[in-house]
Formats: C-alpha cells, sequence, structure tokens
C-alpha cells in the first residue's frame, strides 16, 4: 500500500513539524492524550445509548450493534491506556468533562430515537475518521507501527460510520442540525484535548 502524504490530498490538516529539542516527543504526547479521550468518549457514548436501548422490545438488534462498537472501542482505549503508560504522557486534565458529554450525547440521541443514535455515531466517525486519517500521514515516517495500528482503528471507525449511514441515519428528526452540532462538540473536544 502506498504511503498517503499531503500533496496527494492538501485538505488534511496535517501539523508543521515543530522545531526544538523535545518537539517530537511533545506531538506524540499530544495524539496519545487525545485519541485516548476520543476512544473513551466512544465508549462512554455507546454505553448510555446502550442502556436506553437495552430491554426495549424490537431493539435487541440494536442493542447488540450498539455493544459490538463498544467492544471495538474499548479495544481502541485500552491500546491508548497502554501507549500512555508506555510513554508516560497523563491523560487529558478534562476526561471528568468528556465523561460528561459523552454520556448526556449518548442518552440524548438515544431518547431522540434509534435514527438519531445512527446520526450520532456517523458524525463522530466522520470526524474521528479524518482525525486519525490525519495523523496517520503525520506518522507515517517517523512512527511507523502506531501509524499501522491507527489505520487499523480508522478501518474499524469508518465501519460504524457505513453501519449508522446504512441503518437510516441520514433520517433522524433535524439531521442536519444533529450532525453539525456533534461534529463541532467533536472538533473543540479534540483540540482542546491535545492541550489539556
Amino acid at each position: 500500500m502506498a504511503k498517503m502524504t499531503f500533496a496527494d490530498n492538501p485538505s488534511r490538516d496535517i501539523p508543521l513539524p515543530r522545531p526544538g529539542r523535545g518537539a517530537g516527543r511533545a506531538r506524540l504526547a499530544e495524539i496519545l492524550r487525545v485519541d485516548h479521550a476520543g476512544e473513551y468518549g466512544a465508549v462512554q457514548i455507546y454505553k448510555a445509548q446502550r442502556a436506553v436501548f437495552e430491554g426495549l422490545r424490537g431493539k435487541e438488534s440494536l442493542t447488540r450493534d450498539l455493544t459490538e462498537m463498544q467492544g471495538h472501542e474499548a479495544v481502541h482505549k485500552a491500546r491508548f491506556d497502554a501507549l500512555l503508560n508506555e510513554h508516560r504522557v497523563r491523560p487529558t486534565a478534562l476526561l471528568p468533562l468528556w465523561h460528561i458529554a459523552a454520556v448526556g450525547l449518548g442518552v440524548g440521541t438515544a431518547l431522540m430515537g434509534e435514527k438519531a443514535a445512527h446520526a450520532c455515531t456517523e458524525a463522530v466517525e466522520s470526524v474521528i475518521e479524518k482525525h486519525y486519517a490525519d495523523q496517520i500521514v503525520e506518522l507515517a515516517d517517523r512512527e511507523p507501527a502506531l501509524a499501522a495500528e491507527l489505520t487499523q482503528f480508522r478501518d474499524e471507525e469508518l465501519e460504524h460510520h457505513d453501519h449508522a449511514i446504512e441503518h437510516g441515519s441520514r433520517e433522524a428528526p433535524a439531521y442536519r442540525l444533529l450532525s453539525a452540532v456533534i461534529k463541532v462538540g467533536c472538533r473543540v473536544a479534540i483540540k482542546v484535548s491535545e492541550r489539556v
């Protein structure tokens, strides 16, 4: 598989390497911190959605799907737990806030209905896919093993995204507004979690 570069896709948001001693380590810490926060949030969203749908008649298939996707995200989170420890990087200090936001988003979209829950998945995964794709290009040369892991995670996030569309995400009430708000929230959380 050929390596994707910024020249191949100039719409990618790849930061320029920072100068100075320790800059590479600082950037790696940002990447690990934000990816851990994202996977933590994804686990909480699916868990909250599942809690709303569990036990409801006719929602057994949806509950199984949510359980499976939560399992994928839990594997990703566990890997980032290990990488944070290995590289001695602290998680974001805002994890308690992201917990509340993720549970609120999960419960809120589930209460709006199955299609809104799928719209949440589509919106979140579309932002995460781009985020991972940018990191894969950025890390391809200096951290190829991590770039390969992120590629696998990205592929799984795209499966969730496509599954959501196949199951009616775009038929959710106020789909465009709901999707836009969730995407903005995800982008803000990414920027803040890198730093804090």
